[in-house]
């Protein structure tokens, strides 16, 4: 299969070792059939299509009180695709719990008996058709997610690590979102330098982003009496991880990356222009989800965690430099809004500006 980028565009990887062969999608491992509910009889397996790094298929089965009833495998190689199984299972089944009416049921992961260097996620099939889901419907159920996760320990990160391609996400406890996402999106950053190679200018866009950009926008949501709650996101949600349930008609959502979050994170993927799914669901959600304060900053906040997608896109495709391109104009843009940063915000506001210590030169 021919590797392509988030738009359809064919795309050089560097990273074959992770590339599984669809052989191992050909029969039902031991290991699998041992995640199958109890009394399960396999009918067949059936390959069902591909990713960059992943082989999938759908297997049929006939359960103990005679009814039919189909699973999705997904398997990967190497302790990568190990790593991105555990991650995607662990999401899936908080996301299920929380909200079953929107995600697919996870079954588990585990490793191929028959070979230990294949690993698979298992989680119930659903047959989608490709129509994108209704805006207000897809709208309601994030938010309904997002206002029944908050982490009870009130911190951020993920009790095991996700991840977002094949890039581990940062997933620390970490007491502040600012401080969360200002370790995250510079994993991001040392990245995408790692892969594309160094850049005097996007490094020294970079280091301005981290000192001045980010404290401007995510300092003033936990600071002057204003307060925001960690809560379990999605992760990735983008039209390639979003289709429609043929049976209820309803969204369902897959691929997982999930960690605790500031919920407008969600959102992020919604923004580029070069998505089905855009803005409309964004104005949509906020029909059921409050806009956090400021509320005037919303959309600046917006286009900061989609500066952290379209970096880790760039990260996943070495010698492809429209995202690098892209990331920069956004940086230049930002920057040039905030020039005084969040002490220069807090004066014209009559705050007490808060002194963070966190930051660490980049890169």
């Amino acid at each position: 299969m021919q590797a392509q980028d988030h738009e359809g565009k064919p795309v050089r990887i560097k990273h074959k070792a992770l590339d599984v062969d669809e052989k191992w999608v050909h029969f039902v491992d031991e290991s699998i059939s041992a995640k199958l509910p109890p009394g399960s009889k396999v009918t067949s397996i059936v390959p069902f299509g591909a990713s960059l790094w992943t082989c999938s298929a759908e297997i049929p089965t006939m359960q103990a009180d005679g009814s039919e009833m189909s699973f999705f495998i997904k398997v990967v190689q190497t302790e990568t695709g190990k790593a991105m199984v555990r991650g995607e299972s662990v999401s899936m089944d908080l996301l299920y719990k929380t909200l079953p009416y929107l995600f697919p049921k996870s079954y588990g992961w585990g490793t191929y008996a028959s070979n230990p260097d294949i690993h698979f996620f298992l989680e119930g099939f659903v047959d989608m058709d490709e129509d994108l889901p209704d805006v207000q419907e897809l709208a309601r159920g994030l938010a309904e997610l997002h206002l029944k996760a908050e982490n009870p320990e009130g911190k951020y990160g993920f009790h095991v690590p996700t991840l977002q391609g094949i890039y581990p996400q940062y997933t620390e406890w970490t007491n502040t979102w600012e401080e969360f996402f200002s370790n995250s999106i510079r994993l991001v950053f040392d990245n995408e330098l790692r892969s594309q190679g160094p850049d005097e200018e996007i490094e020294k866009l970079c280091g301005l982003t981290l000192a001045k950009v980010i404290p401007r926008l995510l300092r003033p949501l936990e600071t002057g009496g204003r307060m925001i709650k960690p809560r379990l996101v999605h992760g990735n949600i983008w039209d390639g991880n979003v289709s429609t349930n043929i049976e209820t008609n309803t969204p369902v959502i897959y691929d997982a990356t999930s960690i605790y979050a500031h919920n407008e994170y969600e959102l992020a993927p919604l923004r580029p222009s070069r998505h089905k799914m855009g803005k409309q669901y964004v104005k949509a959600y906020f029909d059921h989800f409050q806009v956090s304060a400021p509320e005037e900053d919303q959309d600046d906040r917006n286009a900061l965690y989609c500066l952290r997608w379209d970096m880790n896109c760039s990260s996943l495709y070495p010698g492809n430099l429209r995202y690098r391109k892209m990331c920069i104009d956004v940086m230049r843009s930002l920057l040039a809004k905030f020039p005084d940063g969040y002490e220069g915000w807090a004066r014209e506001k009559g705050e007490n500006p808060v002194i963070k210590d966190y930051l660490k030169p980049f890169p």
